[in-house]
């Protein structure tokens, strides 16, 4: 094989019969992890990736030293009372990952550490590392903490004596994202996966008693469900929940009845979800049950049924309620109006309401964990496509506000340098698509020849929130417009946005991100031999399916961890999510749904045509898209377009849906990607 010549996969075709319909999978054999055939045709494309990118080199190391170069490499978030300490995490110049302390009293005494990422790397031998459960105990004496050494997000849950700095005799593993202690401090309840990663049991674990007598406290056997533990603001009380995509259903239990049992807040309806605060002996219950956008309602915590109930804040067809957060004298709802988040505060005893004003035209705001539930103090972060993440400190009862900490970004950033907009397109179908951009001011101009990344993602009712990253600034100093596509499929616009592209409508979203690439370069942002798209996961298939219906749309795409081998997958109730997913994508073995999927699948819908220079990023421990589906769409590609563009698949060997956990190794692997389109869109 020549050095530039790409490797080849063969073809082994493999046969498969759905709804009288005869498919022949020609890369199947891809699947076969163990296999050390399939492993070396990994590595294969990984050198050829390699190969065909090692004039970027200079490019990639000078790109990691801008941004390397704009990070506080030691540094410290903003710490949050809890009790009588104060907890935080910090990072240290020179290592990967961060270090969990806190301090008793104030921040000036001496500090402790609960828990190094650093240190446990090390010793575990690993080159990967991921937190899951991190849970201090009610009476701060122990640590519930969970790590995953692979990025397959298998988690195996230790508790640390915060004293001695040992580990405790228990070890529970298999476990998933969820643990939550009693008031007892011995006593917490976890979640298990089975074998396709689904949290379906919750069991109820003593220190130092044995695994095997731990009880079972929930099983949940419909596999669309997926169990999920949190507490109440004010710490009363354990939720159980169990959700899908599209239903959920509650139980509560009072924190300190160590041998009670989950009581039914109200049995699921098919369609409805809701969650649940509590203060003073009311639940409060955000539903979207006839309420498309939610409503809160209210009922006392000892008359649950529904009938029960009454509403505090109605519906809107125009405001989307995200979710509260509750404190003794206050009610906190973020929401979200015309593609904009807000936080707007309600204090019981004066029965008003507080919208917090924001001044910027494209922004976003969240409220922060507080655990101190008794305060007039909210924690709220701020951030926009200029101004870097800033963490404020909001007197709830004055309407101060205080910065408390904005995230450095060393070496002169001015954002008076660069400016936002948020324009508007129309769908096919009429809809007007927001668009969220942020160029250099002296570097943009307006005549088509700016390079512009177009980024999107359109699924599960996931908001693409403009945001803040110090990253980006070596593409817009460079002259890169960003644009964000708030395309249907995201919740941007409320809950109609969401229904509009999924299921048999989620060409829409495909559509919607067209129309946002046509908007730019009919608008002199940029032009189509300038404009490159991306989007990971979910993302990766808009990218992916774009691409097969509008090859020309772009010069240039980068698809991360695609999920592109939609029918297959979906077809596959074994692997991890799937069955989960039906309620996203519809269900393949219904001749509608498998239909549909089949018009739109990438990886199906490959045709001999000239497609634009492509890059695709895999995990091979990925559990949410196997590596398998952008590997058998890339060998795909390779065997059937037409034209000289470039097609590489990167694979991280020792990593999952994420890439490296090492934040170090992630700027790499952003610098990589960020060369990639510097390179293929000519940019300076």
């Amino acid at each position: 094989m020549s050095e530039l010549n790409p490797p080849i996969a063969k073809r082994l075709p493999h046969e498969s019969h759905v709804h009288n319909l005869l498919r022949v999978d020609d890369y199947h054999w891809l699947r076969e992890r163990e296999s050390p055939e399939v492993i070396s045709y990994l590595e294969e494309e990984n050198l050829y990736a390699g190969r065909m990118t090692a004039h970027t080199e200079e490019l990639q190391k000078q790109l990691y030293d801008e941004m390397l170069g704009r990070t506080q490499q030691t540094d410290l978030n903003v710490p949050v009372k809890w009790g009588d300490y104060w907890y935080y995490s910090r990072t240290e110049e020179g290592k990967q990952y961060n270090i969990y302390c806190r301090r008793r009293g104030d921040m000036e005494a001496e500090e402790e550490t609960l828990l190094d990422l650093n240190v446990e790397i090390e010793k575990r031998g690993s080159g990967y590392i991921n937190l899951g459960v991190y849970r201090v105990s009610p009476d701060h004496t122990l640590l519930a903490y969970s790590l995953d050494l692979n990025g397959a997000e298998d988690y195996t849950i230790q508790i640390r004596n915060l004293e001695s700095g040992e580990d405790l005799t228990d070890s529970i593993p298999e476990t998933s994202y969820s643990l939550e202690w009693m008031a007892d401090s011995r006593t917490f309840f976890y979640s298990v996966q089975d074998q396709a990663k689904r949290p379906h049991k919750i069991f109820r674990h003593t220190l130092g008693t044995d695994l095997a007598e731990d009880e079972e406290i929930f099983h949940e056997p419909d596999e669309r469900f997926l169990v999920h533990l949190y507490k109440t603001s004010d710490d009363q009380y354990v939720i159980l929940n169990t959700a899908s995509k599209e239903t959920r259903e509650e139980y509560l239990l009072r924190s300190d009845d160590l041998e009670g049992r989950f009581q039914l807040i109200a049995a699921k309806r098919s369609n409805v979800e809701y969650s649940v605060e509590h203060r003073n002996g009311i639940l409060y219950i955000l539903t979207n049950e006839n309420a498309p956008n939610f409503r809160l309602m209210q009922t006392p915590v000892n008359a649950l049924a529904r009938e029960n109930w009454e509403e505090v804040i109605p519906a809107r067809d125009d405001v989307m309620l995200n979710y509260i957060a509750m404190y003794s004298d206050y009610l906190v709802l973020h929401k979200q109006t015309k593609g904009l988040t807000g936080i707007s505060i309600y204090e019981f005893e004066s029965q008003k309401w507080v919208d917090v004003e924001f001044d910027e035209e494209v922004y976003t705001a969240f409220v922060k964990q507080n655990p101190e539930f008794n305060s007039d103090l909210l924690l709220f972060s701020y951030t926009s496509l200029t101004t870097p993440e800033s963490v404020y400190e909001y007197n709830m009862r004055s309407s101060e506000r205080r910065l408390l900490k904005q995230k450095a970004v060393l070496g002169g950033y001015d954002p008076t340098d660069y400016r936002a907009e948020r324009i508007t397109t129309h769908a096919p179908d009429g809809e007007e698509i927001p668009i969220s951009l942020v160029y250099r001011k002296d570097q943009f101009k307006g005549d088509g020849t700016n390079p512009c990344l177009l980024y999107g993602y359109g699924s599960y009712g996931y908001s693409m929130d403009p945001w803040f990253d110090s990253d980006r600034l070596s593409l817009l100093d460079r002259g890169f417009v960003f644009a964000i596509g708030h395309i249907r499929g995201g919740q941007e616009m409320g809950r109609r946005w969401y229904d509009q592209g999924k299921f048999l409508k989620k060409k829409n979203t495909f559509t919607d991100f067209i129309a946002c690439g046509e908007k730019l370069i009919e608008e002199r942002y940029t032009s189509p031999d300038k404009l490159a798209i991306e989007g990971g996961s979910a993302g990766g298939l808009l990218v992916g399916a774009v691409i097969n219906m509008r090859p020309d749309l772009a010069h240039a795409a980068i698809a991360n961890v695609p999920f592109v081998d939609v029918v297959n997958t979906m077809l596959d109730a074994t692997l991890p999510l799937t069955v989960g997913e039906y309620e996203e994508w519809g269900n393949p073995n219904e001749k509608e749904y498998f239909d549909y999927m089949l018009s739109y699948s990438p990886y199906d819908n490959v045709e001999e045509k000239e497609y634009p220079d492509l890059l695709v990023l895999a995990g091979l421990n990925d559990p949410r898209v196997q590596y398998w589906e952008p590997a058998k769409w890339t060998a795909k590609l390779r065997a059937t377009k037409t034209g000289e563009n470039v097609l590489l698949l990167k694979t991280n060997m020792g990593a999952g849906h994420g890439g490296s956990s090492g934040r170090y190794d992630y700027l790499k692997e952003k610098a990589f990607r960020y060369a990639f389109l510097i390179d293929r869109l000519g940019a300076e």
